[in-house]
């Protein structure tokens, strides 16, 4: 019988697709008062895999993610989405299609040695809920040292062009977690 033990903090990133008129200042602001530091971005990604925001959001979003200094308690993950969904919802403005729409969309999610997860309101087969409203999706495993997609996995996570950025920030992770204390 195994004995229950706390999980190494994990790599909380945020992907933000976003309309590319609007600036993101205010949104990274945001987002350092509920994750803190910044201290890894992406490259700017044109967001084309699906037209899904397309009506809400406009057309030619872009994507790009950040990453936060500091590690944190995987199980943080829930509250982290309220947050941010908290913050996407005091960014509305009207919808290309009518209605209310949102600005940008937030993703929050974290990697660790293994795994990316993100975070989601949306239940399904694959996905394991946290509490609060809010289900947790392991997006990505690590695999023969490469992240490796799951037939859920959204197309855009699966895709090269992430590949680079998150092989990066998962050295990144490791070179912390070495430095990190454990208890």
């Amino acid at each position: 019988m195994g004995a229950p033990a706390a999980p190494a903090p994990a790599q909380f990133f945020c992907g933000v697709i976003f309309d590319p008129e609007f600036s993101l200042e205010p949104v990274i602001s945001r987002l350092e008062e509920v994750l803190g530091a910044v201290d890894f971005t992406s490259a700017v990604f044109d967001f084309d895999y699906t037209n899904y925001y397309e009506a809400e959001m406009g057309v030619g979003l872009k994507k790009v993610f950040y990453a936060f200094e500091a590690l944190r308690a995987p199980d943080e993950l829930a509250a982290i989405k309220l947050r941010t969904n908290a913050i996407e919802e005091r960014a509305m403005r009207p919808a290309t299609g009518g209605g209310q729409g949102r600005i940008f969309n937030l993703d929050p999610g974290y990697l660790d040695q293994y795994k990316m997860v993100l975070a989601t309101t949306k239940n399904n087969n694959h996905r394991v809920y946290l509490g609060q409203g809010i289900y947790a999706e392991s997006t990505l495993a690590f695999v023969n040292k490469a992240f490796r997609p799951w037939p859920w996995t959204y197309p855009d996570y699966g895709s090269d062009a992430y590949a680079g950025f998150l092989m990066e920030l998962r050295k990144r992770y490791l070179a912390k977690l070495r430095r990190e204390p454990r208890p």
